[in-house]
């Protein structure tokens, strides 16, 4: 038996399906991108978490000098709530340090309390402002035929529902080849669409590629595909119509997930007032050719 196949995606958000040795990398220097890059639920539960773990090393530290005042003796809980207090800049109670040294302590908290705010701060604004798109793709790519002649086609839709003008397409087909020295290589083709670019893409659009004799797709077979390894990228860039930023999106297609023969069911119907309506549980639907 051949070695099993693991296909990498190039759009893979985490990056976990390429094993990368060799590259050194600042881990420290990537965590700004990797919490932009997070979801707002996981980079809430990172800014609580390490909010409460250095109020907890403060405590500590608080809690073995005994530099507060009128703490009970070893509460921990004492010096914790403390400690919120003098990183939030709330203002002191009951409880005031004492001690030259929780005076010195004070001051430090202070100073990483005023990097924390502004950090976080920073690490928020830029979450908000940074442009996102919800681009929809179909989860299928079809080598079907379309006015009589064989076409690569898949779809493709704003989720957000607002404009995404100037939008541009770009086709890739990445496959293993063999050069003339007999060495494997992963090659790249661009596939030229029919349409490359839309004024705007608010309701759905066809992406099409004619397989003409010029096209890497002439004469492909679900077999060829596989034993090629043949893996088909999309990228789209546009202008975000709301915040006039420039968006991008991208997904790719596994050979298991290009389908030979079938053609997507209608989506599009019109009302008795003449308006079109859009039925998106149909946006993946397969029916076969007549």
């Amino acid at each position: 038996m051949g070695e099993p196949r693991y296909d990498a995606r190039v759009f893979e958000p985490s990056g976990s399906s390429t094993v990368v040795v060799g590259m050194p990398r600042a881990k420290a220097r990537d965590v700004y991108h990797s919490l932009l890059r997070a979801s707002w639920w996981w980079t809430l539960a990172i800014i609580v978490a390490s909010f409460l773990l250095a109020n907890l090393g403060f405590a500590v530290l608080y809690l073995l000098s005994d530099g507060i005042a009128n703490a009970r003796p070893g509460s921990l809980a004492d010096a914790f709530f403390f400690s919120v207090e003098t990183m939030g800049t709330v203002g002191y109670g009951e409880l005031y340090p004492k001690t030259p040294f929780a005076h010195l302590l004070m001051v430090a908290e202070v100073l990483c309390s005023l990097l924390f705010i502004a950090t976080v701060t920073g690490l928020v604004f830029a979450k908000f402002s940074r442009p996102t798109a919800r681009i929809l793709f179909s989860r299928w790519a079809l080598v079907t035929k379309m006015d009589g002649g064989p076409v690569l086609m898949f779809r493709v839709a704003n989720a957000r529902g607002n404009l995404v003008v100037a939008g541009e397409f770009q086709l890739v087909l990445i496959r293993t080849e063999k050069t003339k020295e007999g060495q494997t290589i992963y090659r790249m083709h661009d596939l030229p669409l029919t349409r490359p670019r839309v004024p705007t893409l608010t309701r759905t659009y066809l992406a099409l590629h004619r397989i003409e004799e010029h096209s890497p797709l002439y004469g492909a077979t679900p077999e060829s595909i596989v034993r090629d390894e043949v893996q088909l990228v999309v990228a789209l860039t546009g202008i975000d119509g709301t915040t006039s930023q420039t968006i991008y999106a991208g997904h790719d297609y596994l050979p298991e997930e290009v389908r030979f023969g079938v053609r997507f069911a209608d989506m599009l119907s019109e009302l008795p007032d003449g308006r079109l309506r859009a039925d998106y549980t149909k946006f993946h639907e397969l029916v076969p050719l007549p």
